[in-house]
C-alpha cells in the first residue's frame, strides 16, 4: 500500500506570530486607519486625564528635560519636544504634500486649483468672523485662528467609511480644500503666532533657504544634506521669533519633485540592463554591475520627495500625530458642566467648527458655481458638497497646535480651547457621517439613450 506523501508543518510559534499580526496589517491598510488611530489617541488621553491616575498625565507630559549639544543647552518639557520638535516633521509632510499636489497633482493647474482655493477661503473666513463675534473684547479673542483648520486626516477617514456613497471628485475635492486650509494655518502661523522677531537671526534663516534652494536647484538627493540644513533652520527661525515648526514646511517645498530624467529614456535603458541580465545568467561580476545600474536608473526615475514621502508617512500618520495627540487631548472635565461649553472661548470654537466651516466652505462654493467659475466636482450633488462641508469641521490636529501656541501661558483658557475643539470636530464628524451615509444622494448620471 503506497504511502501518502508527507505534509511540511510549518513551526507553531511563526504561525501563531502570524495569526496574531494579521488584523495588525488589516488595519493599517485600512484607508481611515490614521484616523481611527488618532481617534483612539484622543480618547485615550481624555480618559487618562479624567482617571484615578489623571495626576500622571501631566507628570509624564510636563517632565522637564535638558538636551546639550557642544555647550550650548535647552530646557523643555516632553510636550514641548512633540509639539516644537517632533511636529516639525509632521509640517515637513504636508510642504512636502503641498508641493506634489502644486507640480504634478490636482493643484497643479489655475482651473483645477480655483475651485477648492474658493472653498477653503470661505472655510476660514466665515469661522474665525464667527469665533470672533463670541469673543471680541475678551481675553480669548486672540485664538480666532482655531477653527479655520481642517484635519485631512480625521476628514478623509471620515468618507473612507462612506465611498461607496461619495464620488472619488469629491474626495479630490476635499483633500486639496485641506491643502489649502494647512496654507492658510501656515501663513497665520507665520504671521500672527510668532514671538517677536529678531532680524539677526531671520537673515541667518534666510541665508539658510538659499542653501536648501541650491540643493534643489543641483538636484542633491541625500536626504542627510537637507536634515543638517534643515535642523539648522530650525534653530534661527526659533530665535528669530518665527515659530520653529514651519522650517519644516520651507524644507519639504525645497525638496526635489522631478525625476532626474524622463521616464521613457530611463524605461530603455532599464530594458537594456534586464537584457543583459537574461544574456550572461552565470556571469556573477556582470550581474552584479547590471543590477547595480538597474538601482541607479530608478532613482533617476523616483523624484527625491516621493522618496522623503514614502519614507516618512508612517512615522508621521502612525506615530508622531498620534503622539501629539495624545499629549494634547487630555483635558480634566471631572470639575466641569455642560455649562461651561456655553462660555465664549468653547463656543466660539464649536460654532466656527461645526456651523462656520460647513456654511463658509458650502455659499462660497456654490457661489462659485453659479458664477460659472467652476463645476461641481464631478458625480457630486449639492447634498453631498453639503455633507463634505460638514466633515470639514473636523479640525483637529492644526486647531489643537494652534490653540497651545495662541494659549500657551494660560493654561485655563488652554483646556476651554482643547474642550471647544474637541466637541466642534465630533459633532462635524457624527452629523457629516450621518448626512452622507442616509441623507446626501449622489448626483444624478445622465439617461443613456436608448439603442
Amino acid at each position: 500500500m503506497p504511502t501518502s506523501p508527507q505534509t511540511t508543518t510549518r513551526p507553531p510559534v511563526p504561525a501563531l506570530f502570524k495569526v496574531a499580526l494579521a488584523p495588525v496589517q488589516a488595519f493599517f491598510r485600512l484607508e481611515a486607519s490614521s484616523g481611527i488611530l488618532l481617534a483612539l489617541c484622543a480618547v485615550a488621553a481624555l480618559a487618562w486625564a479624567n482617571s484615578p491616575w489623571g495626576s500622571t498625565y501631566a507628570a509624564v507630559f510636563d517632565a522637564p528635560l535638558h538636551l546639550e549639544i557642544v555647550g550650548h543647552g535647552g530646557h523643555f518639557t516632553f510636550r514641548e519636544l512633540i509639539n516644537d520638535g517632533l511636529m516639525t516633521l509632521f509640517f515637513f509632510l504636508v510642504g512636502m504634500e503641498i508641493k506634489r499636489e502644486l507640480s504634478a497633482g490636482e493643484l497643479r493647474t489655475f482651473s483645477r486649483a480655483l475651485l477648492p482655493l474658493i472653498a477653503a477661503l470661505g472655510g476660514m473666513v466665515v469661522p474665525a468672523g464667527l469665533y470672533l463675534a463670541f469673543t471680541h473684547g475678551t481675553p480669548a479673542q486672540g485664538g480666532w485662528a482655531i477653527p479655520m483648520a481642517t484635519d485631512i486626516a480625521f476628514a478623509i477617514g471620515c468618507l473612507t467609511l462612506v465611498k461607496a456613497r461619495v464620488g472619488h471628485g469629491l474626495v479630490v475635492f476635499l483633500t486639496a480644500l485641506a491643502i489649502f486650509d494647512d496654507i492658510g494655518g501656515i501663513l497665520v502661523i507665520a504671521l500672527f503666532y510668532g514671538t517677536g522677531l529678531h532680524v539677526e537671526w531671520l537673515a541667518v534663516a534666510a541665508g539658510l533657504v538659499a542653501v536648501l534652494w541650491g540643493l534643489n536647484r543641483f538636484y542633491v538627493r541625500n536626504g542627510l544634506a537637507y536634515a543638517v540644513v534643515g535642523a539648522a533652520l530650525w534653530y534661527a527661525m526659533h530665535h528669530g521669533g518665527i515659530h520653529a515648526t514651519l522650517s519644516g514646511v520651507v524644507l519639504g517645498l525645497c525638496i526635489p519633485a522631478l525625476p532626474t530624467r524622463p521616464g521613457r529614456e530611463v524605461l530603455e535603458e532599464l530594458a537594456a540592463y534586464v537584457q543583459g541580465l537574461v544574456s550572461r545568467p552565470d556571469d556573477e561580476a556582470a550581474r552584479g554591475a547590471q543590477l547595480l545600474h538597474i538601482e541607479e536608473a530608478l532613482e533617476d526615475i523616483e523624484p527625491p520627495l516621493n522618496r522623503f514621502v514614502h519614507l516618512w508617512h508612517g512615522y508621521v500618520a502612525y506615530g508622531i500625530v498620534p503622539l501629539f495627540a495624545l499629549a494634547n487631548s487630555g483635558v480634566d472635565v471631572s470639575g466641569m458642566s455642560l455649562s461651561d461649553l456655553l462660555k465664549p472661548l468653547p463656543l466660539g470654537i464649536i460654532v466656527g467648527l461645526f456651523v462656520g466651516k460647513q456654511v463658509g466652505i458650502f455659499l462660497f462654493t456654490w457661489a462659485a458655481v453659479k458664477a460659472g467659475v467652476s463645476p461641481l466636482p464631478a458625480g457630486g450633488s449639492l447634498a453631498q458638497l453639503h455633507g463634505v462641508s460638514v466633515v470639514a469641521g473636523i479640525g483637529f490636529t492644526v486647531a489643537l497646535f494652534v490653540g497651545g501656541l495662541a494659549f500657551a501661558n494660560q493654561p485655563a483658557l488652554l483646556a476651554e480651547a482643547k474642550l471647544g475643539i474637541l466637541t466642534g470636530s465630533l459633532l462635524s464628524a457624527v452629523v457629516g457621517y450621518v448626512l452622507l451615509r442616509y441623507v446626501a444622494r449622489p448626483a444624478q448620471a445622465p439617461a443613456q439613450p436608448s439603442p
